[in-house]
């Protein structure tokens, strides 16, 4: 990366001022944080990784002059390097916390927050439309209720890790781009971020010293009438556990089954409706289809325009009010006993011809007296008889790559020229 390129990141000037760093990662983190903001985004996390090293750097006086002197090279020995994740920078900014650990020295174990967890969930567009109540059982992480997540026999105490020496992190190398910009911290893996540590024998028998155990937890998912595909419904705190640590969330990803009959494109749906070549000439009145709630939904195509209304393949009509509900909208409106505001229902209309076996069945003649007549023949001095057969409209184009010229030379001024 190009020196600057730090600055770049954050969106400042190399003149920039603490505060206006600061002010400038708060901006940027918020817009890139993985999980409030772009969980769908698989690029998100390494952006927002990226900021956060950029900050780190550029906020310690110590580091920022040796980078603005010598660039990322500069960096590559330590010497710079703050030591927050970017997690715990951006949860430290936003609840404004004080930044005078970043200049050096031990800062202490902080609390922290647990992981979330992500869940797809998959539901049908009835679902969508009625709203659900769902009732699970998962299999989460808790604190161990026999030692009280101390990890130890009742009675025993723990000593003081002898890789972190109590501090609960150690110090790494952090990279950015593949350069090394200096050194940040990492929970200490041996004693898992605690700083203290029990030998083998004091550790408590149901936990074996991990601190934590499994069990299973009954979830009730509320899934509301209009809600989109995708949406993220998340509960919070009933992620998994760690002693000292804030449980993270587990979010449900909704995940919309196809529908035999129905498309659905925000607040509105979309139903594929066949009708008869008697139907689209003469009318009809029918059930065209079952709505998602169950109920019928009756057409009558002489309801219009005086009853002579002829339908086409690909002919459109639209029933206000008998799309999804409206998600936002919907809940206050429920609560105060209105009528759901929903999107719209579009029907497009198909029109079935009769196989060849129908002709046997009719007088050809008479039919052909009533139907409206042929188009006559286009004028031409040459005329020739089709030679036709069956075919595909998907194969149309496939014949593009046979042709090839021997002599063509790609690497040739191939432009037409004037003879």
């Amino acid at each position: 990366m190009e020196n600057g390129s730090l600055y770049e990141l954050l969106g400042v000037k190399s003149t920039a001022t603490t505060v206006e760093i600061k002010a400038a990662y708060r901006k940027k983190a918020m817009k890139y944080h993985p999980v409030s903001k772009n969980p769908n985004d698989p690029e998100a996390h390494a952006k927002f990784q990226e900021i956060a090293a950029a900050y780190e750097v550029l906020v310690d006086d110590q580091a920022r002059e040796m980078y603005d002197q010598y660039g990322l090279d500069g960096l590559s020995g330590g010497g710079g390097g703050p030591g927050f994740s970017p997690e715990d920078l951006f949860e430290h900014l936003f609840a404004g916390g004080s930044f005078g650990g970043f200049g050096g020295g031990g800062g202490g174990r902080r609390k922290r927050r647990g992981s979330d967890s992500t869940i797809p969930y998959e539901v049908s567009l009835q679902d969508l439309y009625q709203g659900k109540t769902v009732k699970m059982q998962i299999e989460k992480t808790v604190v161990c209720a026999t030692c009280s997540g101390s990890g130890g026999k009742p009675g025993t105490k723990p000593k003081q890790c002898s890789r972190c020496e109590g501090e609960g992190v150690i110090m790494t190398t952090r990279s950015v781009g593949g350069a090394n910009v200096g050194f940040a911290r990492i929970a200490c893996p041996q004693c898992k971020g605690s700083g203290m540590t029990i030998r083998e024998k004091d550790r408590c028998k149901k936990c074996k010293g991990e601190k934590t155990t499994k069990e299973k937890k009954r979830l009730e998912l509320q899934i509301e009438p209009g809600m989109p595909d995708e949406y993220h419904i998340v509960l919070h705190g009933e992620g998994d556990q760690e002693p000292e640590m804030t449980p993270g969330d587990v979010i449900f990803v909704l995940k919309c089954k196809e529908h035999d009959a129905f498309e659905r494109a925000g607040a509105d749906l979309l139903a594929h409706v066949r009708i008869t070549l008697s139907e689209a000439l003469l009318g009809f009145s029918r059930v065209v289809l079952t709505h998602l709630d169950g109920r019928g939904i009756r057409f009558d195509s002489r309801a219009q325009e005086g009853g002579k209304k002829i339908y086409k393949s690909g002919d459109t009509v639209v029933i206000r009010g008998e799309g999804m509900p409206i998600w936002k909208k919907d809940a206050p409106r429920r609560a105060s006993g209105a009528p759901v505001e929903k999107g719209d229902l579009f029907i497009l209309f198909e029109v079935e011809m009769p196989d060849e076996g129908w002709l046997d069945t009719v007088d050809v003649q008479a039919l052909r007296a009533m139907l409206p007549p042929g188009k006559p023949d286009l004028q031409a001095s040459i005329v020739d008889e089709a030679k036709f057969e069956p075919s595909d409209i998907a194969l149309f184009g496939d014949g593009d790559d046979a042709w090839e010229d021997d002599e063509f030379d790609e690497t040739e001024d191939t432009q037409c020229r004037n003879q």
